[in-house]
């Protein structure tokens, strides 16, 4: 039944996110949807309104979201995703796409939400049983929409199990029995394509005349061959594409899919910066990208007020549970800053005053040489005035359980290298720092070796490294040298990120320290006395600890170890060979550490 459009037409009336389709249909249908809302829950109301008003004209309404819904704020922490679930019910929406933080508080209380309390549907072409080599969820649903059926396809993507935490994936034993689709040692983007095509044909086969992907996969930040693009490219049939995960706002981009046939992207930001509606009537599909506060329930139906009123109680019940949270308990005299002004996480790509506030927090609190925080666990700003609880608690939204470890120098090296393999680009396992200063020479290709899904295997000993210069407080690390390093549970201990450089680490402490984001409140309220100065973090690109060389020219040594010419890089390369036999850390005369 369906007709696919000249490209050429469909590329002209795109400019104004809307295209004929040949198709009669028995009313309008509209598709709602969101992604990365993150427990901004406030908005709900709004949606649940919008979506009654249009019930009301007569329209056909799907309501979906992309994934990451219940965690990022205190109420997902506090309630383990079950407020957010709850205010979803109320709000009617029919499906869901696990994200990746639709995993942070463990495998069975997911299960439990989607099996149990969840009234929507959660789908997922591709999370998987590896034991049976089943799916967990339903990989897709048909709507029944009178003269057609449209499908909805979930994705999942495959950085979930490094993104969230590896062992909620794994049995008591350390085996892994849930992937997308697959792993250990046999998940390649093949299996992944074939895996979603297989779902895709499946849908068409029962009957859809149109394949929606749900897929939280995104584009910028997201692994090569996994992203929402790459999927696109390498699949066929499926006609508009829902995304997640990267953040990033867009109301209707095309792309060609294996058949060189047009694909519809959109993607709506996060925190409810908007919500997306697709609509599909007798003769066109459009598609709008809606800023809550733009929305006027005065001007809606009797009924629509009524929804809003409704769920909007609900929400303000679960306010008023965390009200207590918003008392002030100090003052900031600077804007602790995690983006760009276009948007970007830069707290993901260099360092920000922010990172710093949150590092020095771990490392004052605990006590360690050193301390590391993922820029993807840094989730809020702070701004100039009054600071609340909640304020600090919504920086470190995950509630994550602290330790401090014994790590040699080599293994810091090790992390720093990891966290920075694809700078400048955004990367969550970017790490910000306190207790040490570095380089990262960009220009250099990584070293970091690593497996399907990003964990650390090892560095290539013909690559040169790009963490240049590593000092500890005012010394140049020392690889042989043990040091202590702070982070959460989840980056060291439980090989979050991909680091399992620090598998069998020794720990030093771990109970009875409080989670990361008490550790913000404690170092405020105690170390900072209720100030963040100006003076000690009023720079938005902090205070030099991590220093980004773009260019070889940057560098201006002309000796040895940087000479172009192969001769003095062989005669270099075979000093270095010495120097590692002889277990000596290599120093040029310009004074580089060598690693």
């Amino acid at each position: 039944m369906k007709t696919k459009i000249l490209s050429i037409i469909l590329a002209v009336v795109m400019v104004i996110s809307t295209f004929p389709l040949a198709f009669a249909a028995e009313a309008e249908t509209v598709i709602l949807y969101t992604n990365d809302v993150h427990c901004a829950i406030d908005d709900y109301a709004v949606l649940a309104a919008y979506k009654a008003q249009l019930e009301t004209e007569g329209k056909n309404v799907i309501t979906v979201d992309a994934g990451d819904a219940i965690q990022g704020e205190v109420i997902g922490s506090m309630t383990k995703g079950e407020a957010v679930v709850d205010i979803m019910n109320a709000v009617g929406y029919d499906y869901a796409v696990p994200g990746n933080h639709e995993f942070d508080y463990g495998m069975d209380t997911f299960l439990e939400i989607a099996e149990i309390k969840a009234e929507y549907e959660y789908i997922s072409s591709n999370f998987y049983h590896l034991t049976s080599n089943t799916p967990v969820l339903a990989p897709y649903a048909v709507e029944n929409l009178g003269d057609y059926q449209v499908a909805f396809v979930g994705i999942s993507t495959p950085e979930t199990i490094t993104s969230s935490t590896p062992e909620y994936f794994k049995d008591e034993n350390g085996n892994y029995i849930y992937g997308f689709p697959a792993y250990l040692g046999n998940l390649t983007d093949e299996i992944l394509y074939e895996n979603i095509q297989d779902s895709v044909n499946d849908a068409i086969d029962d009957g859809a005349d149109f394949v929606i992907a749900v897929g939280h996969a995104g584009i910028l930040g997201s692994k090569d061959g996994w992203k929402s693009t790459d999927i696109i490219a390498n699949t066929s049939g499926i006609d508009f594409f829902i995304d997640a995960h990267s953040h990033e706002t867009i109301e209707s981009d095309i792309y060609k899919n294996y058949s060189n046939e047009d694909v519809i992207l959109t993607s709506t930001g996060t925190k409810f910066a908007n919500f997306g509606v697709l609509t599909i009537s007798e003769d066109d599909v459009s598609f709008e990208l809606i800023n809550p506060d733009e929305i006027y329930i005065d001007t809606m139906s009797a009924s629509a007020k009524s929804v809003y009123n409704t769920v909007k109680a609900k929400i303000d019940r679960y306010n008023e549970e965390i009200s207590y949270l918003y008392d002030e308990i100090g003052t900031s005299e600077a804007n602790l800053v995690i983006y760009d002004s276009d948007g970007i996480r830069a707290v993901r790509k260099r360092e920000t005053n922010a990172g710093d506030f949150v590092a020095d927090a771990y490392r004052a609190v605990t006590g360690a040489d050193v301390a590391i925080a993922n820029g993807g666990g840094i989730r809020a700003e702070i701004e100039i005035g009054s600071i609340s609880r909640k304020n600090l608690m919504d920086v470190n939204a995950f509630n994550n359980s602290m330790c401090v470890v014994e790590v040699t120098g080599q293994q810091i090296i090790d992390i720093l290298e990891h966290g920075a393999r694809k700078c400048p680009e955004v990367l969550g396992s970017f790490f910000q720092v306190s207790g040490m200063s570095f380089e990262i020479h960009t220009y250099r290709e990584s070293p970091v070796i690593t497996d399907q899904i990003d964990n650390f295997m090892g560095i290539d000993e013909t690559k040169e490294r790009r963490i240049q210069n590593v000092y500890i407080g005012n010394e140049p690390i020392d690889l042989n040298q043990k040091y202590t390093l702070a982070g959460s549970t989840y980056v060291i201990l439980q090989g979050g990120d991909g680091l399992t450089m620090l598998d069998g680490v020794k720990i030093i402490q771990q109970e009875g320290l409080p989670c990361d984001s008490e550790m913000l409140i404690k170092y405020f309220t105690e170390n900072l006395n209720g100030k963040i100065t100006a003076e000690q973090y009023g720079n938005p690109d902090g205070d030099g600890r991590i220093k980004i060389i773009d260019t070889v020219s940057a560098n201006t040594c002309e000796h040895l170890c940087h000479n172009d010419c192969f001769v003095p890089q062989l005669i270099w390369k075979i000093v270095c060979f010495i120097f590692k036999v002889f277990d000596v850390q290599q120093y040029c005369d310009c004074g580089s550490l060598h690693y």
